[in-house]
């Protein structure tokens, strides 16, 4: 059988330069390879100074890694670890609801509610957080007692702050509402980043609003919201330690005081780094995931999760192992 012919180019015969009728026909033409000696350089130095680093975790005593394993699994540090997750996701939660309000209340119609956005957006960003919660923290120097009734009327009902307003409660608090300014303009901003003209269209089909906006602007919002979104939420998370002033029994405030006993700082902060560490990680997860979700209509093909490559490899060097080429056998 003869060989294939190949596709020759569209010149003339007579400009081909002299010699390229000795090579083969089906000749693969070489490109010459290009070499980074820099690139192969610095990624050696890298290498080194990462082994450097890791046979200094191994070796330097004052790491105590003893220490370290005793106290990561303990009881009162699982305790305040839970407390942290708690303040998270109570300041995530009322944090976020409250955001979308005032996201709302930005875009309305209603200058009133606008400009009570704006103002509550403004004062909460510049005040720091520490602040806020300190001043939550003490607010029964403010109000000692509450009630509920006729505004400057007569109140029905009426009860002790001090009762009501715990330390947890007033970190929530305070959480939730200093997170809420931010969260505000995260929603604002995923909601006026979707084209105008989609909506028009929308409404000239008789779409209605409701459908409009859970059909049409809140996938694509979301694309843009949940990456800045999830970079609040773990801020917060971490953020969570500074509460610490508030004496509430968080995974940094337990550490400190662990270490004030038994002065074994570095090891009990290596505890408290390693769990924000997890906990983050598991978050940045659940956030991949989320967008991969949100992500649906905005490519012909999701690329393959981490995992699916995983497995996909595995196939192939499994298949690649049991398959048997033609002729090896005698």
């Amino acid at each position: 059988m003869s060989a294939p012919v190949r596709a020759r180019s569209a010149a003339p015969l007579d400009s081909e330069p002299s010699g390229a009728g000795d090579r083969p026909a089906d000749a693969a033409l070489q490109v010459a390879r290009r070499w980074h000696p820099w690139r192969w350089v610095i990624s050696a130095a890298v290498l080194v100074l990462f082994a450097q680093f890791v046979h200094g975790l191994a070796t330097n005593p004052g790491w105590d890694w003893a220490t370290f394993a005793k106290y990561f699994t303990a009881g009162s540090v699982l305790q305040a670890l839970w407390m942290t997750v708690k303040l998270t996701l109570w300041g995530t939660v009322l944090g976020f609801a409250l955001g979308v309000v005032l996201a709302v209340s930005r875009l309305s119609h209603n200058p009133v509610l606008q400009v009570i956005a704006w103002v509550y957006i403004w004062a909460f960003r510049s005040i720091p957080l520490i602040v806020q919660l300190l001043f939550w923290f003490n607010i029964t120097y403010l109000y000692q007692t509450l009630s509920l009734g006729i505004p400057f009327g007569p109140g029905f009902f009426t009860f002790e702050v001090n009762g009501v307003i715990s330390g947890f409660t007033a970190a929530v608090i305070g959480l939730a509402l200093h997170q809420a300014a931010y969260s505000a303009e995260i929603i604002r901003s995923g909601i006026i980043s979707v084209d105008h003209g989609q909506i028009e269209a929308a409404q000239s089909l008789g779409i209605p609003r409701r459908r409009q906006f859970f059909k049409i602007v809140l996938p694509q919002a979301m694309r843009g919201i949940l990456p800045n979104a999830a970079n609040e939420v773990i801020s917060l998370f971490k953020g969570t330690s500074i509460v610490s002033t508030m004496a509430i029994a968080e995974l940094f405030y337990q550490v400190q005081v662990i270490f004030g006993r038994n002065g074994r700082v570095v090891p009990l902060l290596m505890v408290a780094t390693i769990w924000y560490i997890i906990l983050t990680t598991l978050l940045s997860i659940g956030q991949y995931y989320v967008e991969r979700h949100y992500a649906r209509g905005s490519a012909r093909a999701l690329p393959p999760t981490p995992w699916q490559m995983v497995t996909r490899k595995f196939a192939e060097i499994r298949d690649a192992g049991v398959s048997v080429p033609r002729g090896a056998t005698k």
